[in-house]
């Protein structure tokens, strides 16, 4: 089963995005969505040639976003492609059947969508509002969650959904109880004073019998 937490990263640059990654990872996450928007291809592949070296020294889950043809290439875990990527089905036929394919979700129409394309994963939101992502999908709010987790429910739909977006430890409990599979968290992990705690407590609550 996936882990319940992803940390999806941060950083300017690529000395700023390693420092984080490997803060996530030596406090005990082991689940990295690689997220480096707008920057050129070397300092990409840079990056991500890193990211899969040190997860595999912590044997944790390196999925690269939205580069599929860089998640071959470097034979990553997988590929998290957002609403306007390459669609699951496009991605499967050049990742193969053993990679890990999650997309984005904000509404359930989009959920049967991508559950018609056979992803492995589902990140739904934005929960609340977020600085992290430009170009803000509706915000779905708790009543958001319950509402699209019960029409899943009533399709028999089963399949992880990560709640992400301007996520706090405080928000962790009752996203939970909405039948959520885990969370996708940024600026959380990577602003926290007190990390080894922090995913200690995250942890707690996720994986708390709801």
């Amino acid at each position: 089963m996936f882990n319940k937490l992803q940390y999806i990263s941060q950083g300017n640059t690529v000395e700023e995005q390693l420092h984080n990654i490997h803060k996530a990872l030596d406090n005990g996450c082991d689940w990295i969505q690689m997220r480096f928007k707008n920057q050129n291809a070397l300092e990409v592949f840079t990056l991500a040639e890193a990211v899969k070296i040190v997860c595999k020294e912590y044997l944790a889950t390196f999925i690269i976003n939205d580069n599929v043809h860089l998640a071959k290439q470097l034979d990553a875990d997988g590929v998290h492609l957002g609403l306007s990527d390459m669609s699951a089905k496009e991605a499967r036929l050049i990742l193969g059947k053993t990679k890990i394919i999650g997309v984005t979700a904000n509404t359930f129409e989009d959920v049967l969508q991508r559950t018609a394309e056979k992803c492995d994963y589902i990140g739904l939101g934005p929960f609340q509002f977020t600085t992290t992502k430009q170009n803000l999908s509706p915000i779905l709010g708790l009543e958001g969650y319950r509402l699209i987790i019960q029409q899943t429910k009533i399709k028999n739909i089963q399949i992880p959904i990560y709640a992400i977006g301007g996520i706090t430890l405080e928000n962790v409990e009752s996203l939970m109880k909405t039948g959520i599979h885990g969370i996708a968290v940024s600026g959380l992990i990577t602003q926290s004073e007190n990390l080894s705690q922090l995913i200690t407590q995250l942890n707690v609550k996720l994986y708390a019998t709801i």
